[in-house]
């Protein structure tokens, strides 16, 4: 088999850092002065990239026009507190599911709830693979319960909640930031740190999870490496990988 597949939509992250040090004279805003730029590849190729910092094999299926879409971060240079965020505006086409080789020990969907994968569409691919990974921004349903597990976030555990069956509730990784994660009643607790940057925790949690039970097959080592994985991330600015020695 081809080890491992991400299925979900991609955009560019673009990380405008500047400095303030006066306020407009006509609002009261501050004056950004660009003191410099990054950018990197998001959403699901931040996924496959994280993945690929750990192992070589992982293939991708995204939308083909991620470069055009951005999301467009402003930053306080000194600080990093964040001023704004600007989106492009983008339709996200939906997945074309005849493309799917099922031919890979896990499929990770990292799905941002955009319109490139359908309720249905996850349903399918569940359906059809025994090891699926799911990251989702979606409310939870009947559609997820032939994932194998699911990774969400505590403002998605919280909205997905009240939906959430018995079936649904043996399967989620709940993610708490500081506070760590659980899975199963078990809570895994992760070392405090100081928190540089969360953005793109998420998917270094998520392809940590995934390349870790790929190696093992044993879910709890798998959230351990992940949380180590994403409390050293946090600590850098902007969004970063992971890393061969973690």
């Amino acid at each position: 088999m081809n080890n491992i597949l991400v299925i979900g939509e991609s955009c560019r992250d673009i990380f405008v850092y500047c400095d303030a040090s006066r306020l407009c004279p006509d609002v009261p805003v501050p004056v950004l002065n660009v003191v410099n730029q990054t950018e990197n590849s998001g959403m699901a190729k931040n996924v496959q990239r994280n993945i690929q910092g750990l192992i070589d094999a992982c293939d991708l299926i995204t939308n083909d026009d991620w470069y055009y879409v951005t999301k467009t971060r402003y930053v306080h240079e000194k600080s990093n507190h964040m001023f704004f965020r600007v989106d492009s505006p983008h339709h996200f086409p939906r997945i074309d599911l005849s493309k799917i080789s099922y031919d890979f020990d896990i499929i990770a969907i990292a799905d941002y709830n955009k319109g490139f994968l359908a309720e249905a569409d996850i349903e399918t691919i569940c359906q059809n693979h025994p090891l699926v990974f799911m990251d989702t921004k979606k409310i939870l349903g009947s559609w997820a319960n032939k994932a194998k597990y699911i990774k969400i976030n505590d403002y998605e555990f919280q909205n997905s909640k009240p939906h959430l069956t018995a079936e649904l509730n043996s399967k989620i990784i709940h993610t708490m930031g500081g506070e760590g994660c659980a899975f199963n009643h078990k809570h895994y607790p992760v070392d405090k740190v100081e928190i540089k940057d969360v953005s793109g925790a998420g998917d270094s949690f998520f392809a940590a999870l995934v390349v870790k039970y790929f190696q093992t097959s044993n879910i709890d080592e798998s959230i351990a490496f992940a949380n180590k994985c994403a409390s050293k991330v946090v600590q850098e600015r902007g969004v970063t990988t992971i890393k061969n020695q973690i």
